[in-house]
């Protein structure tokens, strides 16, 4: 069976194994890095192009589990599943957070995956200029940051119950606030371009555990005015939501009932939110 590749007619001969969902593969700039796919029928089959999704994992890298939990609806709608995997501690400190700030000594996680983006860009040959990202949890961390760094890059973008949040506020320096973004990112932030992002904040009504959350003096990111955005997670994410109202950026906010932080179940509300972008942009 393995030896029987799948063609989209006069374009790229896949394997077997680059097709549904497919085993995980190394980043080829960086093999520290690696990720999974879900890949639709239409890609083998020559149809429409599909849409990129990316599904970012949280701190217990469960990243098969999302590609997993979003497949049934990427078949459906035509939509590709990037799962990246940032492995714990890359450079060798043990380090489990790295990924959700951003920058870790010299690796720059956005960096990472555009790479991505454009290694199965090129593999399938498909245009994804622009993608939508989902991330609960830790992933959320990125995804919102992720939107700052690169809206250009984003049709849509789903935060969902982070554990701390980065608000658009000048008078704070990155990670709390955005005072000196440019400094550290080398681009100013684009607010104009998030205006263009569909944006979707969600957290369960129950979500109120402050263990792994709360920032202590003396720990890794520790910083001034690093719990000041609220104590739990639905109050931090409306602090977020506030800061991206103020500055014109429209959020859809869902609060789930009678959920704690299960990122599992928020995959529902993901995907009503993502049906109605999806329709909206092929419209």
């Amino acid at each position: 069976m393995d030896q029987v590749p799948t063609r989209a007619p006069g374009k790229t001969a896949f394997h077997v194994y680059d097709l549904n969902k497919t085993p995980i593969r190394s980043l080829a700039s960086d093999p520290r890095f690696a990720y999974c796919l879900y890949v639709p029928p239409s890609v083998a089959k020559g149809g429409p192009q599909p849409e990129l999704l990316v599904v970012q994992h949280g701190t217990g890298r469960n990243f098969t589990g999302y590609r997993d939990d979003f497949a049934t609806f990427a078949r459906w709608h035509n939509v590709m599943i990037l799962a990246p995997l940032y492995p714990i501690g890359p450079l060798g400190d043990g380090n489990r957070d790295g990924f959700k700030y951003m920058v870790e000594g010299d690796i720059r996680y956005d960096h990472v995956l555009l790479a991505m983006v454009d290694e199965i860009a090129q593999r399938y040959d498909c245009d994804f200029s622009k993608f939508a990202i989902f991330g609960y949890s830790g992933g959320a961390h990125f995804a919102h940051r992720f939107l700052m760094l690169h809206p250009e890059r984003l049709f849509a973008c789903t935060i969902g119950a982070p554990g701390s949040v980065t608000l658009l506020d000048p008078t704070r320096d990155w990670w709390v606030g955005t005072r000196n973004f440019a400094q550290l990112f080398g681009r100013e932030l684009d607010i104009e371009a998030m205006r263009k992002v569909k944006v979707q904040m969600l957290v369960g009504k129950a979500d109120l555990e402050t263990w792994e959350i709360t920032h202590k003096e003396g720990s890794r990111f520790w910083m001034p005015d690093a719990n000041h955005a609220g104590k739990v997670r639905p109050e931090r994410l409306e602090s977020l939501r506030q800061s991206f109202e103020k500055e014109g950026i429209d959020v859809r906010f869902d609060v789930i009932p009678n959920m704690a932080h299960d990122g599992t179940r928020a995959v529902r509300s993901v995907e009503e939110f993502l049906h109605d972008v999806l329709a909206e942009r092929r419209g």
